[in-house]
């Protein structure tokens, strides 16, 4: 892992994701987001937990790191919902890798793969002139300020760290956690007590970014902040990232992504392997694919590698799809059905 992460990092940092075949549609959203946007994520570092999941990364042009020994047994599908078994196996890879990249004292922002980039969030964790530069540890906040995540309602699905001694002392502490996590059913919820812990007793400087704030939206300013997602959805708020947390499941993230009109996956490229997808040749059904220019997995000598992803799969401009016309849309979705019965269209 040593010489994978020192050939990754940008500025002492790693971008950390972990992702199972189950998932991976998502994670090939992030990638074709971004690159749609012209946004960089080289520094990005994927711990898949299957071979099919590494083999699609690998041709989406990440930088992977595959450890069987710990990630050979878990799950290869995924959660239907919040807690179920495969929630909660997935959470040992997301404790794992995050503590492997601190170990080797690198900076590292985390993030689940239902998390898209509108900006490249570095900017603001590396501002020095940020008033909030101090911090240790900055998390999303999860919107849910219930006293099951008190004191901090940290969502661990979107959080950066800067390497020191506290930071990796939290981050062991948490790896011989596991107890908690398995009886929680929440990495959540055992990741903000031991918040809380050291920053009590270790100083530890922790910051959760306010949910008021418009620039690290997720799932509650989704479903809850209708004022806010109109000015998204009409661009005259432009925020960070966006982490489509809170929904139940896979689907619906791809449902709310297609609404959003942030979803760039080709439906050709939605739960296969690299394989099956490399061998129907990447039909395109969606509309114009990537033009390829600069674009394409290159190889060791700069030369365009022919089992690249990008082109059969990321499209150039959102598949924009309506599917709830109570959720946010970039266009009006009038003429569907609510999710929640009885509510009323978004538009």
């Amino acid at each position: 892992l040593k010489p994978i992460a020192e050939k990754v990092a940008v500025e002492n940092t790693i971008v950390v994701m972990t992702c199972n075949m189950g998932q991976s549609e998502l994670l090939m959203n992030f990638v074709c987001n971004a690159k749609a946007k012209g946004l960089s994520i080289d520094n990005v570092l994927v711990f898949p937990t299957d071979v099919e999941t590494k083999e699609l990364a690998e041709g989406l042009g990440l930088t992977t790191f595959y450890d069987e020994r710990n990630f050979g047994k878990l799950p290869s599908g995924e959660a239907r919902n919040y807690g179920d078994r495969n929630f909660g196996a997935m959470m040992f890879a997301k404790v794992v890798c995050v503590q492997l990249i601190n170990h080797l004292q690198y900076d590292l922002l985390f993030q689940d793969v239902d998390v898209i980039w509108y900006k490249n969030p570095l900017t603001y964790f590396h501002d020095k002139t940020n008033p909030n530069y101090h911090f240790d540890m900055y998390f999303q906040d999860d919107g849910a300020h219930s006293s099951r995540y008190a004191p901090y309602s940290a969502n661990s699905g979107f959080y950066y760290v800067r390497y020191n001694d506290k930071t990796h002392y939290l981050f062991t502490s948490l790896l011989y956690s596991g107890d908690m996590i398995v009886q929680s059913s929440s990495h959540q919820q055992a990741l903000i007590g031991l918040l809380a812990d050291h920053s009590n007793y270790f100083g530890l400087k922790v910051k959760v970014l306010d949910r008021d704030r418009v620039d690290f939206p997720g799932g509650w300013h989704y479903h809850r902040q209708k004022s806010l997602m109109r000015d998204i959805m009409e661009e005259k708020v432009v925020p960070e990232i966006f982490h489509m947390s809170w929904t139940q499941n896979k689907d619906n993230k791809l449902k709310f992504f297609q609404q959003m009109g942030q979803w760039y996956v080709k439906d050709v490229c939605i739960a296969q392997s690299k394989h099956d997808i490399l061998k129907g040749g990447g039909t395109d059904t969606d509309g114009g694919g990537m033009d390829g220019s600069g674009d394409l997995v290159v190889g060791e000598n700069g030369e365009e590698r022919k089992d690249s992803l990008i082109e059969p799969c990321c499209l150039a401009e959102p598949n924009i799809v309506c599917h709830y016309r109570d959720k946010p849309s970039k266009i009006p979705c009038k003429d569907k059905d609510p999710i929640d019965k009885g509510r009323p269209s978004f538009w």
